[in-house]
């Protein structure tokens, strides 16, 4: 039990106490907006833009730059996603609803996917970034958020699908960089978005 304490917690012995706050905020803040996408909330958006843009400068300062880009753009698409959500017609009813992706949107989804990996590779390489393999991890698993983020956006089901399966390799990842808080948010985020999962399908069902 010692050991899985400090595998987790030591690496905070030496980081300054304002970036271990603003971690602890990102983690509150960043189970809000799963937990409220889960329930198809609007909160999902502004409690993650509280968690992302944090993100962003703690990723920024430890130089994880793939990841920090994601965040940055999760920012940008909760902007989006906010607005796209709260779209009503003249009967007040909301004009985007929970449904699976087709053909095309698939396609889009895979485009998404190997351009922002290429984005990705491209911001380490233009930094002079030595890539290591938790790098060509981040970059992998940077494609897949991208792509989650976006039908999430659109309020399609399989979000969920490439949330779970990026955040069960997120997990390990976080935890090698030192960052155990973060690595424990997602293991609270797989467990969401296993349960938002069930949750959107139950509700497109029950809409068909």
């Amino acid at each position: 039990m010692n050991e899985v304490y400090s595998f987790f917690f030591d690496p905070y012995i030496d980081k300054p106490v304002f970036e271990i706050v603003l971690e602890t905020i990102a983690f509150v803040f960043g189970i809000a907006s799963v937990y409220y996408s889960k329930k198809e909330n609007i909160l999902v958006y502004p409690t993650g833009l509280v968690a992302t843009v944090i993100t962003v400068y703690l990723l920024y300062v430890a130089e994880y730059y793939g990841d920090m880009m994601m965040n940055f753009y999760y920012s940008v698409m909760s902007i989006y996603g906010w607005y796209n959500w709260a779209r009503t017609n003249s009967k007040e009813e909301h004009v985007v609803q929970i449904s699976r992706t087709n053909t095309k949107e698939k396609l889009i989804g895979v485009g998404m996917f190997i351009a922002t990996m290429i984005v990705t590779y491209l911001v380490y390489k233009g930094a002079g970034y030595q890539l290591q393999t938790a790098n060509y991890i981040d970059i992998f698993t940077s494609g897949v958020f991208f792509t989650a983020m976006w039908y999430m956006a659109i309020k399609k089901l399989e979000n969920w699908t490439l949330w779970i399966f990026a955040d069960l390799i997120t997990i390990p990842l976080y935890a090698y960089r030192g960052m155990g808080i973060l690595s424990l948010q997602y293991v609270i985020f797989t467990v969401l978005a296993v349960q938002g999962y069930f949750a959107w399908r139950k509700s497109m069902q029950a809409d068909a």
